[in-house]
């Protein structure tokens, strides 16, 4: 195991940018991202031009990764309201916009003719998190591990309630978006990292992905860091929330990291209760919940509390356990993201409110 496995990571954002009236989405993000100044961390273009993502440089504590969200939400802010938008921070846009136009690009062109009506109108927006692990052996039998894990990690996150003005009912309608694609959700168990790429070669050669980059599973390895990466979350509301995915993420992997030191392998989930155990998060978010592992209905706050124990000494040894514990609780005591989307709908002032929401919580 490489020194720094388990300890440097890295948070990407995805963002919606919209009329600050209307919250409708407008295609403004290359002329945004131009006005983005240099740092350690970079924005980058997304399927269409209504989106645009932050990646933060890589971090070894929580602080510095805090600074670099605050300091990315703030610039793109700047840079939007320039070209009269305002950057949202919800899983899907919660009013419809124009018809999209087809994606600029010969790589987004290429996706846009393979998956067709699956993307016309795909601008959903998740908050990933990317933690050092250097061999590729150890990363696929670090991924078994946390994949029963991945459905928690989505429920603390939901935010994405509403679409058209309308609560659609689950707690995330990314999730039912992403879910569209094949090989999406939960990835397999794997054996080995040539098991992994030849998974992944076979879903190529099917036609099923463009290429080993496309992989849509919620935890991969990723195909161009040395990193785990967990893609489970919403976008969030607030910077907060998104270093406590990080905080998490990594003491999943140091537990993991733990675990196969000792000879113990990741179990093996059944895939239609791993499946039903993304969905359950997808719908109730915090409330109800499955236990993919033992297939027994039980709730959120069950498998956060399992989730934490777990984890516990790995968030100690680099100086988590007090943030993620206040966070947690906050998660429980404030309400997830779609709490607050429904909140605003509720009070009959959606668009007003949920914009302003995505305008002052984003900084």
């Amino acid at each position: 195991m490489a020194d720094l496995d388990g300890v440097t990571l890295g948070v990407e954002e995805e963002f919606l940018l919209v009329d600050p009236r209307r919250g409708a989405p407008r295609p403004v993000a290359p002329d945004v991202l131009a006005d983005l100044p240099h740092a350690p961390w970079t924005g980058q273009a997304e399927l269409f031009p209504t989106q645009l993502e932050i990646a933060t440089g890589v971090c070894a504590d929580l602080d510095s990764l805090s600074g670099q969200l605050h300091e990315a939400r703030q610039a793109v802010r700047k840079a939007a309201e320039a070209q009269g938008v305002v950057p949202m921070a919800s899983g899907v846009p919660v009013v419809d916009g124009p018809l999209l136009e087809r994606p600029a690009g010969q790589r987004f062109a290429a996706i846009h003719e393979r998956f067709s009506a699956v993307v016309e109108d795909y601008q959903a927006c998740g908050c990933h998190v990317h933690v050092g692990v250097a061999d590729p052996d150890l990363a696929v039998a670090v991924i078994n591990h946390v994949t029963p894990w991945i459905p928690v990690l989505a429920a603390l996150a939901v935010n994405s309630p509403i679409r058209g003005g309308r609560d659609r009912g689950h707690s995330s309608l990314r999730q039912l978006d992403q879910a569209r694609f094949p090989g999406s959700g939960l990835p397999p168990w794997f054996g080995s990292a040539a098991d992994h790429d030849e998974q992944v070669a076979r879903l190529v050669d099917c036609g099923t992905i463009l290429d080993d980059r496309m992989t849509f599973w919620l935890v991969r390895r990723s195909p161009h860091l040395p990193t785990v990466e967990v893609r489970a979350a919403d976008t969030v509301q607030h910077p907060w929330a998104a270093v406590l995915q990080a905080a998490l993420v990594r003491g999943l992997v140091r537990a993991a990291l733990k675990d196969l030191e000792l000879g113990r392998e990741g179990p093996r989930l059944d895939p239609q209760l791993g499946a039903a155990s993304l969905w359950a998060a997808a719908r109730y978010g915090t409330g109800k919940a499955i236990d993919p592992v033992r297939g027994v209905a039980t709730t959120a706050e069950e498998r956060v509390r399992a989730m934490v124990e777990w984890i516990g000494p790995g968030l100690r040894e680099v100086g988590d356990w007090e943030f993620t514990q206040t966070a947690v609780r906050r998660v429980f005591t404030d309400g997830t993201g779609a709490t607050r989307q429904r909140d605003a709908l509720a009070r009959g002032d959606l668009v007003a409110s949920v914009t302003r929401v995505g305008i002052t919580e984003l900084g």
